[in-house]
């Protein structure tokens, strides 16, 4: 089986390989692993990294930094409410 035909930007009808091949490799921190391991280790500080990315689109960007801000929000209250219980506890344990 021969590859799949489709046309480039500029118009021409290619194989799929060839225009595969002319495409220059993303780089590492535009990769989703990479976003996603910089979400988990510094949180809402990567979002440049989102929005320098021009593999998405503009709507794309802002769905991703919405989510970004209200995870960040709730996993921050989340930590407050359990510090908040443990200082508690602990006045529990005083005697």
């Amino acid at each position: 089986m021969r590859g799949a035909y489709v046309t480039d930007k500029e118009g021409q009808v290619r194989q799929e390989k060839e225009i595969m091949d002319n495409q220059k490799p993303k780089k590492w921190y535009f990769r989703t692993w990479a976003l996603v391991v910089s979400f988990l280790s510094v949180g809402p500080f990567m979002l440049p990294l989102v929005w320098a990315n021009p593999g998405f689109s503009k709507k794309t960007k802002v769905i991703i930094s919405v989510m970004i801000i209200i995870s960040s929000y709730l996993l921050t209250a989340v930590f407050l409410k359990s510090l908040n219980f443990l200082n508690e506890y602990y006045k529990l344990l005083q005697p």
